[in-house]
């Protein structure tokens, strides 16, 4: 084994001695006070492998799905284009089954024994929060492309980490004061009882009662609900204006088809945070009742969207969800921008990428959005436009559920506790590697 030389200069050595006499005995050595820093042979045209740890079971499998389908778009683009500093993209996947259990073992298990060099995916934000941990014990970049619990680049950020995803917070701000003086300020909460689900409701709370509501009751709904029968009941008694629901995958479409179902699609009022567009897929525009926000919307006006489409319908030919939503969207861009990271910074050492990507702009004309977005040096978030929407009522075809009412600037929904609750690691703390 030939000791690859370029080493991070946050990598310690034991001692020189040590490290001479292990190259020259042609074995394998650990580094540093950290056992798990590791130094690979620097064989130039060995394939860089990428760990996808994409949902295909339980409460998230088809959004998981979605997800994986716009993180494999942007490899084989990468991969026909010639691949990356002359070394070829590889990816290995495991279903996490939205279980932080599951995510943390399936992590564990691609960084020890398929030796991956990044790690992405994850939709559930316990299941994102887990594999965050094992990733930051390793030194492993990960991107975090679709879980948006406010709590992933706050309390649970990591030097690793790298959130995709517009947060609970940005689409309570930018939800919030449009619902209140269009239908009044008498609000209930329907919280997913799990960490995504009170993180979110915490924040419209928070929100909410800035512009003048007055949340007068929170009803949790156990993941896995199915009847929502007794809650919309206590939702109807409690005659409020405006119902804010944190509910998302298979729970989501459970309830959307039940409110349809019993009438109350228009009143009360419903002020959704954001709607992931797997979980709506299929049920028809009817179900996109209220004022929700997105972070993308295939019928968008701008450059690069129809083409982007195209790429996707030609890629997946017979996939059930045949136009790409905000879920593939964040999995294909944060797969793009980790790429050409990469091949800017020609090198796979993890502080170094992890340098690159802090405060990296990221142009509106090249992400398909109206605004310029940017990754938050201080909490690892992607900081950029938010869509208020409403139910389309004149689709230009069956997909086109979404009505967008306006686009918000980066800035105007950047949640400010996040940065305070917020502590990354140092680099030295974090242990190094070159793949």
């Amino acid at each position: 084994m030939i000791i690859n030389k370029k080493l991070s200069r946050r990598t310690l050595l034991k001692s020189a001695g040590a490290a001479t006499a292990a190259a020259t005995a042609g074995v394998a050595t650990f580094f540093g006070p950290w056992k798990h820093n590791r130094i690979y042979a620097a064989a130039t045209d060995k394939p860089i492998k990428i760990g996808l740890t994409h949902d295909a079971s339980g409460q998230f499998a088809n959004s998981g799905q979605a997800e994986r389908r716009g993180t494999i778009m942007a490899i084989d683009e990468f991969n026909a284009k010639g691949s990356v500093n002359g070394r070829k993209i590889e990816y290995v996947w495991q279903d996490t089954e939205s279980t932080p259990s599951t995510g943390s073992r399936v992590t564990e298990r691609m960084i020890t024994r398929e030796e991956v060099a990044f790690v992405v995916g994850a939709l559930q934000s316990g299941v994102a929060n887990a594999i965050s941990q094992v990733c930051q014990k390793y030194g492993v970049v990960y991107l975090n492309t679709n879980s948006s619990a406010p709590t992933e680049s706050g309390k649970n950020c990591h030097r690793v980490k790298f959130v995709w995803d517009g947060n609970g917070g940005n689409f309570a701000l930018a939800t919030a004061k449009a619902a209140i003086d269009t239908f009044g300020k008498r609000w209930v909460l329907l919280t997913n009882d799990y960490v995504w689900g009170h993180s979110t409701s915490k924040a419209t709370r928070t929100y909410a009662s800035r512009y003048g509501a007055n949340i007068v009751d929170e009803i949790l709904v156990p993941v896995g609900t199915r009847d929502f029968s007794t809650i919309l009941l206590k939702v109807q008694q409690s005659k409020v204006d405006v119902v804010a629901p944190a509910v998302a995958g298979d729970d989501f479409k459970a309830m959307r088809q039940q409110v349809l179902s019993m009438g109350m699609d228009k009143k009360p009022a419903w002020s959704g945070n954001q709607i992931d567009w797997p979980d709506i897929y299929g049920l028809g525009s009817d179900a996109a009742f209220g004022v929700f926000a997105t972070t993308w919307y295939h019928k968008l006006n701008l450059p690069g969207v129809k083409e982007f489409v195209q790429r996707y319908r030609q890629r997946w030919p017979d996939t059930r969800i045949d136009v790409p939503g905000n879920v593939t969207y964040n999995g294909y861009i944060a797969m793009r921008e980790l790429l050409r990271v990469l091949q800017e910074v020609g090198s796979t050492n993890n502080i170094k990428v992890i340098k690159a990507l802090e405060g990296r702009k990221l142009p509106a004309r090249d992400r398909m959005q109206h605004h310029d977005a940017w990754i938050d040096a201080a909490n690892h978030a992607v900081q950029q436009t938010v869509y208020l929407t409403q139910r389309n009522l004149k689709p230009s075809d069956e997909t086109d559920y979404f009505e967008i009412l306006n686009n918000v600037k980066p800035q105007d929904v950047i949640t400010e506790d996040t940065n305070a609750e917020c502590k990354l690691e140092s680099y030295n703390n974090t242990p190094s590697y070159e793949m």
